[in-house]
């Protein structure tokens, strides 16, 4: 294997046949020692954080598998806490797109003035851009398109499709009396065939969770969601 970049919470290195390895590691975003989901820097390290998320990430990834949702994901191997997914080429420099359905986070300290916190938003997508020196800015259709990022019906097809995944992922969750506020996905396309995909990870280190108004950390998530073992 040879290291191809590392990054943030994920060493990322080449494999044969169009195919890259994750390593997870247990480094966390967030600011001054507190986690925050849609910070661009590392925050704190976890011990035991990466594998924890390496769980979610498994079973959203094979739950969306099950209902014919195109995803980055092969296969996990848990005691190496690592995922090996298919190559795929970002949109651009790289795009997050966020689907929030209650104000919190960025989202309150942008638009403060006109609601309150964790009042209900309708599966309302974001869509930031990758760059940590201008802070990850949220850009907008028609910029995307102005700029050569994605076309109007790219933007479409991304944005239909986050929603129909974060409502899967609401669904499941809700099973468990968990609430999901707000999550952070990226796609990119499959580089042997173009396919759009959803790529990265599915864990509590890209979401916001509630259970009875309270928040609920990415590991304990993992342990209340998918039980101790």
């Amino acid at each position: 294997m040879n290291l191809i970049y590392k990054g943030k919470t994920k060493d990322v290195y080449s494999l044969d046949h169009h195919q890259v390895l994750l390593k997870f590691k247990d480094d966390v975003t967030g600011e001054d020692g507190v986690f925050d989901p849609g910070a661009n820097t590392i925050g704190l390290t976890i011990d035991g954080a990466g594998k924890s998320g390496l769980k979610m990430t498994q079973f959203f990834f094979e739950r969306l598998s099950e209902l014919g949702i195109a995803t980055h994901y092969v296969s996990a191997d848990l005691d190496e806490v690592s995922m090996v997914v298919k190559e795929a080429t970002p949109f651009g420099k790289g795009l997050e797109v966020i689907c929030r359905y209650r104000a919190v986070g960025s989202f309150l300290r942008r638009y403060g003035a006109y609601c309150q916190e964790g009042d209900q938003l309708d599966s309302l997508v974001e869509v930031t851009i990758k760059d940590d020196e201008r802070g990850d800015p949220t850009i907008s259709e028609d910029t995307l398109e102005m700029l050569g990022i994605l076309s109007k019906s790219e933007y479409q097809e991304l944005k239909k499709l986050t929603k129909q995944i974060c409502d899967i992922i609401k669904a499941e969750l809700a099973k468990k009396d968990l609430e999901l506020y707000d999550i952070k996905l990226e796609f990119g396309r499959d580089k042997a065939t173009g396919d759009l995909l959803l790529i990265d990870e599915i864990s509590g280190g890209n979401m916001r969770v509630y259970k009875n108004g309270i928040y609920i950390a990415p590991m304990e998530l993992e342990k209340d969601f998918l039980g101790a073992k």
